[in-house]
């Protein structure tokens, strides 16, 4: 089934001449990443820097997961729209917990989460959203069985949106208040991207996929390395690998902070269209496949047209572990038992879990299963558990039909619902809150300290589902499936044998109900109704524009020490139900931070008391006496998931700036749609000189300008004060964005003036 195809048509019929008028313009050869951000601007067609113009686009669609949708649609709704303006859709994937297999926990889930689930069908319904039912599947696996295009752009509230890269699809993990700016029909502003390159040379083989591709580029870029660039993949390895292989390499690409990852169109993502229903898709794209691909010229001297170059031959890569507790830390497979034993990770491996959005189409599922069926026609038994999470019902189905599943089952595995599940902490892991420390292996992309069951002292590792099913088998971190051999039931040595598997099912997908309810034509008669005694839902109220003077007597809410992640900042796991509340939410903010000043999680001076609190009580005590307050951070403050509840939740209960060393993309546009200070040390040294009691003034915002930094007082206890410059890369849209009160009070103004 194609979706939207007349929209695809018309973009394909475009691009010709649109790239007649940037090669006039540009005169020199072009990477695919260009042809479609220049085929996707908003406005004139001018040359753009790498890295310093901010651009505006005109993105081809926006999808929206459950626990992201809530937000994003309750900002919508303050728009004044009554309809969409580009295809939207709904995916409920995010608030199904793994706990006791599938049928069960789909059961629970529509249960507990029945209210929820009834706003995002109702209001998809009301403003022309397609909308994916729980059950349905992942997000991004479904939206690359059924959306992603070759050529086409889209945001999505996910960081793992970039996951469409493996259809040729420029897709960018974005926060909900930028997907309202799609939604209504407004250009979507992004900073012109740096260029990264990575050639791949060779075939992958034995025990090696594409998951170990990313893996390793994630040891080389570390999880900074991408941030403000596109990783273009290009090379005979490149057009080798299959469609949901480079889906994988795409997806894991938030890991190292890309902006999104792409390859360019091919044989096999035409295999990949025609398998999955979109053989029109795949003819319109075949017609203009010559613009659906970097130029030769490019690909034949990349260092010339790349800001950056990575070579990896697939010939001698090995299968990687990444971890503990980041997704870059990486290990070849040779190397891992003596980290193990040298770090002194937990021996044991207690779980193994594959699937996710990451690694869950039939091709990962066929190659795990290859191996399962060793074990059980060799006698071996899993000596760690198992569970197995399909990508979408229509994957589930087939391999169902095809036997994949019964391989896991017969060696006892663990079929869980077609959902995100164990992979953002929705996880309901028997003993987990006992802390006790263990090792488990997931095929998911990111590996955070309690991501995925909440117990700190879990040290999780990611690999390819065919290393995590051999893993588990073995139940041993210190296995080797490559070298090594098992001892069976019956005393036997038995050695696996590299996996095999099909891209695609030979009797094609099947499916009996995709889990799609596509919206009425016209919502107008629909009313969209919010108990105001709601735990799970609560309607926005817009927040207060700038006052016109500079900022004084802000308290310190923390410092945080290290790693802070958007899991940090608002916690996943039993936190989703309150992602459409935004004040109920905002009691977990900034729980998973460590305070500098006293080396404790969630432990903070607060400043009116002078007493020791939890961060979200202290936030909560400044918002009600009316005291704003700022927070600062370490290097790459906001990595990971786009959730722009860890954007809002500091602007609900009062922050007013948040200055770090550095920022992740994804939240320091978040930060700014929110009407929040983000803001950068100019010398980073001066982060030392942040004390625990200080309070703060900024100055400078009434001749707030682009490029100019303000000035940060800290006025110490003592009496003593420090100056220290800081730095934004606010541009006039987001300046008046910070002025409104939020990116969304400007929106509604235009609408209404409109």
């Amino acid at each position: 089934m194609t979706f939207n195809l007349d929209w695809i048509e018309k973009y394909y019929q475009s691009l010709p001449g649109k790239m007649a008028e940037l090669r006039q313009l540009v005169n020199r050869p072009l990477t695919y990443t260009e042809k479609i951000l220049y085929a996707h601007l908003s406005g004139d067609l001018v040359e753009f820097k790498r890295g310093v113009d901010y651009v505006e686009f005109n993105p081809d669609r926006v999808a929206m997961q459950d626990a992201t949708a809530q937000m994003a649609l309750l900002q919508f709704m303050l728009a004044g729209k009554d309809q969409v303006a580009v295809p939207s859709t709904v995916h409920c994937d995010h608030l199904i917990q793994a706990k006791l297999g599938s049928e069960k926990d789909l059961i629970t889930a529509n249960n507990v989460n029945s209210e929820v689930y009834d706003f995002l069908s109702s209001v998809s319904n009301k403003y022309g959203i397609g909308f994916w039912k729980p059950g349905a599947g992942i997000i991004h696996q479904v939206v690359l069985e059924n959306y992603a295009f070759p050529g086409g752009m889209m945001i999505g509230t996910d960081s793992h949106t970039v996951n469409a890269g493996g259809l040729g699809m420029v897709a960018i993990g974005v926060g909900g208040a930028d997907a309202v700016d799609v939604m209504v029909g407004i250009p979507w502003e992004l900073k012109f991207p740096q260029l990264i390159g990575v050639h791949l040379t060779g075939n992958l083989n034995g025990w090696a996929s594409s998951k170990d591709i990313i893996l390793k580029l994630a040891g080389i870029l570390t999880v900074k390395g991408g941030t403000g660039k596109i990783i273009e993949y290009f090379g005979d390895g490149a057009q080798s690998l299959s469609c949901t292989g480079k889906g994988t390499i795409c997806n894991m690409g938030a890991e190292i902070g890309a902006t999104t990852s792409i390859f360019a169109y091919g044989n096999k993502m035409r295999e990949y269209l025609i398998a999955t229903g979109r053989q029109d898709v795949a003819d319109a794209a075949e017609a203009v496949s010559d613009h659906l691909t970097g130029d030769a010229e490019v690909y034949k001297n990349p260092s010339e047209y790349f800001d950056e170059l990575v070579e990896i031959n697939l010939d001698e890569l090995e299968p990687h572990l990444n971890g503990p507790f980041t997704p870059d830390k990486a290990w070849p497979i040779s190397e891992f038992k003596k980290a193990v034993e040298e770090n002194d990770y937990p021996k044991k491996m207690e779980v193994g879990l594959i699937g996710s959005c990451t690694n869950s189409s039939y091709e990962d599922m066929d190659r795990a299963a290859s191996v399962a069926r060793q074990a059980f026609k060799n006698n071996l038994k899993l000596k760690a558990q198992l569970t197995v999470t399909p990508g979408s019902e229509q994957v589930r189905f087939t391999i169902e039909r095809d036997g994949q599943l019964k391989a896991f089952e017969d060696i006892g595995g663990m079929v869980l619902a077609n959902a995100c599940g164990p992979c953002i902490g929705q996880w309901a892991r028997f003993g987990a809150e006992k802390k006790e420390k263990n090792s488990i292996i997931t095929s998911f992309n990111r590996n955070f300290a309690k991501r995925n069951d909440g117990n700190p002292n879990t040290y999780a590792f990611v690999g390819s589902p065919e290393i995590v099913t051999a893993m588990a088998i073995a139940g041993d971190m210190t296995f080797n499936p490559l070298t090594d051999s098992l001892i069976n039931e019956i005393g036997e040595e038995v050695k696996l044998q590299p996996p095999i598997g099909d891209e695609l099912p030979k009797n094609g997908f099947d499916v009996e109900d995709l889990g799609y309810e596509a919206p009425q034509s016209s919502g107008i008669d629909i009313d969209i109704v919010i108990a105001p005694d709601s735990d799970r839902l609560q309607l926005l109220v817009r927040f207060s524009p700038w006052d016109g003077n500079d900022i004084t007597g802000l308290h310190l809410l923390v410092k945080a020490k290290g790693k802070c992640t958007t899991d940090h900042i608002s916690m996943a796991g039993p936190w989703l139900q309150y992602r459409g509340h935004l004040e109920n939410i905002s009691r977990n903010l900034l729980m998973g931070a460590e305070n500098y000043f006293n080396e404790t999680v969630n432990s903070v001076k607060n400043q009116l008391t002078g007493g020791y609190d939890k961060i979200p009580m202290v936030a909560d005590a400044y918002r009600i006496a009316g005291v704003s307050s700022i927070i600062i951070g370490d290097e790459n403050y906001g990595e990971g998931s786009s959730r722009e509840h860890a954007a809002m939740e500091p602007r609900f209960v009062g922050v007013k700036a948040v200055l770090v060393k550095s920022f992740a993309r994804i939240h320091e546009t978040n930060l700014k749609k929110q009407g929040v200070l983000a803001l950068t040390f100019n010398d980073k040294s001066d982060y030392d000189k942040i004390l625990e009691d200080d309070q703060f003034d900024i100055t400078g915002l009434t001749d707030f300008q682009p490029g100019k930094p303000l000035t940060l007082t800290a006025h110490h206890a003592d009496g003593s004060s420090h100056e220290i410059v800081v730095n934004h890369t606010c541009n006039q849209n987001q300046i008046d964005w910070f002025k409104s009160g939020s990116a969304l009070n400007g929106i509604a103004e235009t609408v209404k003036s409109a």
